[in-house]
Parts: C-alpha cells; sequence; structure tokens
C-alpha cells in the first residue's frame, strides 16, 4: 500500500516538474523573443504561414509580398490614419482600451454580430506570435503578449511592427507592399487620401480592399477623413491617458 501511494506521489511529481519546466520554458522564450523583436523585425508570422498553407490547400499560387519599412521610411499619413481608424487613444493607453472594451461588451449582449475592442498594440501582438481566432486561450495570450510589448517596446517601435505584418489583401503583407501592389507607390511617400485607402481596408482586407471596395470600406474612409485631427501631429511617443481627456474628452 505504502509502496503503491509512493508511485502516485512520484507519477504526480513528474508531471508537475514537467508543467513546470514546460512553463519556465514557455516564459523564456516568450519574453526572449519580445525582446530580440524589439530591434529584430520578424522573418515571418503565423498568418503569413497560415495563409500559405490555405493557398496550397486551395491549389492556388503561392503569394506572400513582405517587405520591411523602417518607422522613418513610412509616411506618417500612413500611421495617423491607422490611429484614426483602428485605435485613437493609441499614444495614451497601456494596451488596453478599457472604455472601448466596456462599450463593445455592452454592444455584444444584445446584438448577433460581434464588435471588437482590439487596440494597435493587442492586434500587433496577435499578428506577430499568435493566430486569428477567437478561442479564449488565444485571447489570454494576447493579453500576456499585449503586456510584454508594451513593457519592452517602444510606442513607435509597435506602430513600425504592426503596419510591417499587418495584412492588406491576400498574400500582401506590410505598408510598403500594399503601396506596391495599389499605387505603384512606396510606404514613404504615400499621400493622405491612399494612406486613408489603405486604413480602411485593415479591419477585413480580403473581404473589402482598394481593389474590391465595398459600401463598409467607404464609410470607414469618410470616418478617417472626419476624425483626422484625432491622430498625432507630429511623433508617436507615449502620452499619460489624462492628456487625452483634456485634449478629446470635450469632443466625443
Amino acid at each position: 500500500m505504502a509502496t503503491l501511494k509512493k508511485k502516485k506521489r512520484s507519477f504526480f511529481g513528474r508531471i508537475w516538474r514537467f508543467c513546470l519546466k514546460l512553463a519556465v520554458l514557455f516564459f523564456v522564450l516568450s519574453i526572449g523573443s519580445t525582446i530580440v523583436y524589439r530591434w529584430v523585425n520578424p522573418p515571418v508570422t503565423p498568418l503569413m504561414i497560415i495563409r500559405l498553407l490555405g493557398q496550397k490547400m486551395d491549389g492556388k499560387e503561392l503569394k506572400m509580398e513582405y517587405e520591411w519599412a523602417d518607422f522613418d521610411s513610412i509616411s506618417p499619413n500612413m500611421w495617423h490614419a491607422a490611429i484614426v481608424q483602428e485605435d485613437p487613444k493609441f499614444m495614451y493607453h497601456n494596451g488596453f482600451d478599457w472604455e472601448a472594451i466596456k462599450i463593445a461588451q455592452e454592444y455584444n449582449k444584445t446584438h448577433k454580430n460581434k464588435r471588437g475592442a482590439s487596440t494597435i498594440s493587442q492586434q500587433t501582438a496577435k499578428n506577430v506570435f499568435l493566430w486569428p481566432d477567437r478561442t479564449w486561450i488565444r485571447k489570454g495570450l494576447e493579453v500576456y503578449f499585449t503586456f510584454l510589448i508594451e513593457t519592452f517596446w517602444s510606442k513607435e517601435r509597435i506602430m513600425e511592427v504592426y503596419l510591417n505584418v499587418i495584412e492588406f489583401g491576400d498574400g500582401i503583407y506590410g505598408v510598403n507592399a500594399a503601396a506596391d501592389e495599389y499605387f505603384k507607390n512606396s510606404a514613404d511617400k504615400l499621400s493622405k487620401e491612399q494612406a486613408i485607402s489603405l486604413a480602411a481596408c485593415i479591419p477585413g482586407p480580403l473581404i473589402m480592399n482598394v481593389k474590391k471596395p465595398t459600401q463598409l470600406y467607404y464609410i470607414k474612409k469618410s470616418f478617417i477623413n472626419r476624425y483626422w485631427g484625432y491622430g498625432p501631429e507630429k511623433e508617436i511617443v507615449k502620452h499619460p491617458y489624462s492628456e487625452w481627456e483634456e485634449k478629446y474628452g470635450k469632443k466625443r
């Protein structure tokens, strides 16, 4: 009997030690890769691999247009338009827009079509480290990686990575590839109108983009034009949240 109990304790002890080692390995790799990506550009993302596998399974020609553009080589019009469209409080929050999350939760209680409240930081964490689905596991990991990039990266670096890995169409990743695909242009020369056109397709680039405009696409373009003043004026730097309330609170 005593021997059986010892074996059980030994078995559960091995499982515990294995899980502990696995957890330590996960934290080391996740934190380490986040720190590395502060200076090293991601060579590929999980979404890019998933899309390539999907193309292969569908018998399509493999396509992955992905050319990095440093932050200084991206037109300010582009990051201005992205902030207005996706995350007006980007420079003021620590990765999460709690007010937007609360509004989305209340909306989703009474509507079939769910509304998201992901910030640019959250989208960047998902695009670089994770896969695209809505499971609680993935969302939990997204929170964790968002915390990491907000801790180890600057706001400027988050925006640089975001605009370089985000999907702009079938096989088109990053603002450089998008500028070339849709306007025969480069990221640093995008006009305000071109930047708005690209930002408007960010929520669903496989459904709507510059070459496949929809009614929703034009609504989003109009929205960005209307609220252009909510974007950063000159540079992307972190500001206290109180400044948002002072600057824009009364406008909402």
